[in-house]
């Protein structure tokens, strides 16, 4: 089979990381593949911002936490150490769209440089609330961006998830 569509079979959500920090090297790359995703009319209208900086990730962590409504003391990152938070400009009409592509690629570059990885939503609330400007005027971003998510990325701990069995009936063809 493919590598790629192997990769695609292969990748899973991780939801419990190591505290091992995630060379910059491998970040810059997940994020090389990230910018390479399609978008709308070529727009290239998104944003990612790598946050590594412990201070950060773990003020976004707990924002993301309270938008959540879980208790104190969850980490909704599953302890990963880097967070690839994706932004597309609201005023484009396929923004959702877009930051959904770059999303999954970076997500199957983290697979693919043996890592893992794992989509974790709330970004949308976190960047229209004052934690997210804060951070967007920190950076000297302009303009109107709408959070997609964040992509937690570290190396995972314990064992690797199997995939689940695929559902029955979601493809038809029309021949």
């Amino acid at each position: 089979m493919n590598e790629i569509i192997q990769a695609m079979i292969e990748r899973r959500s991780i939801r419990q990381f190591s505290d091992e920090p995630v060379p910059k090297a491998l970040i810059e790359d997940i994020i090389t593949a990230g910018t390479y995703a399609a978008s709308g009319r070529n727009a290239q209208s998104t944003l990612i911002i790598a946050v590594t900086d412990k201070k950060w990730r773990n003020m976004i962590a707990e924002e993301n936490r309270k938008i959540g409504g879980w208790a104190e003391g969850f980490d909704p990152f599953y302890g990963a150490p880097a967070i690839l938070i994706v932004l597309a400009d609201k005023n484009r009409h396929t923004a959702v769209y877009d930051g959904s592509l770059v999303m999954g690629n970076m997500m199957l570059a983290a697979h693919s440089l043996g890592l893992g990885s794992c989509w974790i939503h709330r970004a949308k609330e976190e960047f229209e609330g004052e934690i997210g400007q804060k951070l967007l005027r920190q950076l000297g971003i302009d303009g109107i961006y709408e959070g997609i998510g964040h992509c937690a990325v570290g190396y995972y701990e314990g064992e690797y998830p199997s995939a689940p069995d695929r559902k029955e009936n979601r493809v038809y063809f029309v021949e």
